[in-house]
């Protein structure tokens, strides 16, 4: 089978993965690498982790053509690990990032189609002092080099880095999954940083992609019952998988058996552990009955040519019992006509001309459900949008819930364009999981709620009346929830000239917001959220954030803040000059049309003037040493020279006088490291510092 003829063995769908036509939740296990004595038994082991449970295996290799044959006769995935000197400053030595480029091609092309072999992982956890030296930025541009060149290579496999907390603002925005090695020995702990990462992810699923305890640490029954709790919750906070870390007690790293750490379900002599009898008996719990009724009501008006995706779409859905019903707003083309003759079941109303914010109203007049859910007739509802928006329901202070509403992929330039711009409908989050507003596209409500703030206004025509609906359910103490699996496919305008129609509405309608909540815009017209806006791209590292290492680096959780919305790139397939030129040009016009249909004057975006000033060029220091030498250790020995620790944001770790330091580890082997210096100052006073540290007992 040649490169271009493979298939894809499982794909994303929305925040999940499927196989085929069924929805796939991830459950792997990492295998190695192992000291070369004795050789693994690919078959037995293979057919205990298929028995466990298992379909997939992480391994942080590249793995030759009978490993794979090996995992295929038993129908596991394989997810392999490009491993590469990803703990050196292959920025400053651009030929170590070059060979890992060749490495990955070459290996793609002998193996790439393999029907066992699922993904890519293109690194795992670069250590953040490291991440922190060479420039975030450009780590993060190198890893989504290495992701599309095995995308160019083998366009049908996914692809991802796994991440880790220590560097949550390093998600490639072009990677298939956002991964994460997690290890907290708290379930609640757990969930709660699970419901932080879905929204770091944005658009796309979420994968644990390391999870284990330590058995010599703790208890082997520990390890079990921590084991068990953790598929539980990953599956419960809508994950699309998780990687229990490992398989064996037995492993390596960098070429030295690994004695001190125990995370294996299996002992080093190959006994199963109890952790591997709770893998064995998880089956993920089917969503259990509703507890509601839900009415589904689809506002429409003259959309004959997307009416009947939207109701098929809602008609696949499990979750019931539901009931939908169909508000047609005046159409004048065939779609009363198609909703009558192809879906004779649902409920039609029909009324004249009105706008959205009373056709939603009626539609909620008509409805005997107690959970008002609604939906737009250019979205396709995922099958299970309603049965996961009902579990939000069971929290009784829960008043309305939403999820993500996410674009299809692009069938043309202009399309790709289009949904990686500013200005869709966007939820907007307190917290990890709670809004202050869901898009209307995506929205349930309880009745009781939605008669208390009197339904939507109708003075809002077009748009506008999500946000003003959120605001006043906020007004009257209730709580809005989000679900990040609870999903709908909302199709973006086809046209440039739609998408401009639409953003002079959206200007309109906040001219109206303006008009009705004075007190939550600014005097240049911007609306004042609490929270903070999610615009479907990952949440990553660019040119303005600010990222909150910690003092000296050494938070284990390193947030960010960002300026800018985290926006969806342009689909690669689709990036040329042509794509650039015109996602820049509306990315620009498209505020400036907004404000002068809220506002009546134009601002166009303000450019940043940053020079880099040529009298601080820091100069840089490379100090070879054991593998024994710790970075802290270091740190702690210039803090009791009477230097001084930097903030939580600065990007350098530590000052004395007028002269400031950065300092990080680079791993050459298992024996050797360099103590890298990055020196803004006086030269002769580190070194000074450093000598000491060397005759330091």
């Amino acid at each position: 089978m040649s490169l271009n003829t493979a298939q894809n063995i499982i794909e994303t769908d929305g925040k999940f993965f499927r196989s085929g036509s069924d929805r796939l939740w991830l459950r792997a296990v990492t295998y190695g690498p192992f000291p070369s004595d004795p050789t693994p038994d690919l078959q037995r082991d293979f057919a205990l982790i298929k028995s466990a449970r298992f379909n997939a295996i992480r391994v942080f290799t590249l793995p030759e053509k009978p490993f794979l044959d090996a995992a295929l006769s038993q129908g596991l995935l394989v997810f392999a690990g490009l491993n590469w000197r990803q703990h050196e400053d292959f920025i400053a030595r651009p030929n170590l990032f070059s060979s890992a480029r060749i490495k990955l091609i070459s290996w793609l092309h002998k193996h790439s189609t393999h029907k066992a072999l699922a993904g890519i992982y293109v690194g795992n956890e670069i250590p953040s002092d490291l991440v922190r030296w060479m420039n975030p930025i450009k780590v993060r541009e190198a890893l989504e080099t290495l992701i599309e060149t095995g995308r160019k290579a083998a366009p049908h496999l996914l692809f991802a880095y796994a991440n880790y907390p220590s560097t949550e603002y390093l998600e490639p925005a072009n990677a298939d999954f956002s991964a994460f090695n997690i290890y907290l020995e708290d379930r609640d702990s757990l969930a709660s940083y699970l419901g932080r990462l879905q929204n770091i992810a944005g658009d796309r699923p979420l994968i644990v992609s390391e999870f284990g305890m330590d058995s010599l640490r703790n208890s082997q029954e520990t390890q079990a019952e921590t084991i068990g709790w953790a598929l539980e919750t990953t599956y419960a906070e809508e994950t699309a998988g998780i990687t229990i870390f490992s398989w064996s007690d037995l492993w390596e790293n960098n070429g030295t058996e690994v004695r001190d750490w125990n995370f294996g379900l299996t002992g080093r002599d190959g006994t199963l552990k109890p952790a591997y009898s709770t893998c064995e008996a998880f089956i993920p719990r089917d969503f259990d009955s509703p507890q509601n009724k839900f009415s589904i009501i689809v506002c429409t008006r003259n959309s004959e040519g997307r009416i009947s995706a939207c109701l098929n779409a809602i008609g696949s859905m499990v979750g019931g019992p539901f009931e939908t019903i169909v508000v047609d707003d005046g159409s004048t083309d065939s779609t009363a006509r198609i909703v009558s003759r192809q879906f004779p079941t649902l409920r039609l109303i029909s009324i004249p001309p009105s706008g959205l914010s009373a056709a939603r109203n009626i539609g909620a007049e008509n409805a005997t459900g107690e959970i008002l859910a609604f939906t737009d007739d250019d979205c396709e509802p995922d099958r299970e949008w309603i049965i996961r928006l009902e579990r939000a329901f069971h929290d009784l202070s829960v008043a309305a819930a939403g999820g993500p509403n996410l674009p299809p992929s692009a069938r043309n330039p202009i399309e790709a364009v289009i949904l990686s711009t500013p200005g869709a409908p966007s939820h907007v989050l307190l917290g990890d999981k709670r809004a202050e507003h869901l898009p209307g596209c995506n929205i349930a409500v309880r009745r009781e709620a939605f008669k208390k703030i009197g339904g939507f206004d109708p003075s809002f025509r077009t748009a506008g009346d999500d946000v003003d609906f959120c605001w006043r359910l906020h007004d009257e103490g209730f709580e809005l929830a989000f679900v990040p699996g609870a999903f709908v496919w909302h199709w973006r305008r086809p046209s440039i000239l739609a998408f401009f129609k639409q953003q002079i509405g959206y200007g309109k309608a906040e001219r109206l917001l303006i008009e009705k909540h004075p007190d939550r815009f600014s005097k240049n017209g911007e609306a004042r959220w609490d929270g903070f806006v999610y615009g479907g791209g990952p949440v990553r590292v660019e040119e303005d954030s600010v990222i909150y290492h910690g003092p000296m680096g050494q938070a284990g959780y390193q947030s960010i803040t960002n300026r800018i919305l985290p926006l969806r790139p342009v689909e690669s397939h689709f990036q040329s000059p042509y794509t650039n030129f015109l996602f820049s040009t509306v990315s620009i016009l498209q505020p400036a049309f907004r404000r002068w249909f809220r506002n009546h004057r134009i601002s166009l975006p303000k450019f940043s003037n940053k020079t880099s000033d040529s009298k601080d060029s820091p100069e840089e220091l490379a100090v070879p040493c054991g593998n024994e030498t710790d970075r802290d250790a270091i740190l702690a020995h210039f803090i009791s020279n009477q230097w001084q620790a930097a903030g939580k944001s600065d990007a350098w770790d530590l000052r004395k006088n007028e002269t400031r330091l950065l300092i990080a580890m680079e791993r050459l082997d298992y024996e050797h490291q360099n103590i890298l210096i990055r020196i803004w100052g006086d030269v002769r006073m580190v070194r000074e510092t450093l000598e000491s540290l060397a005759t330091a007992p």
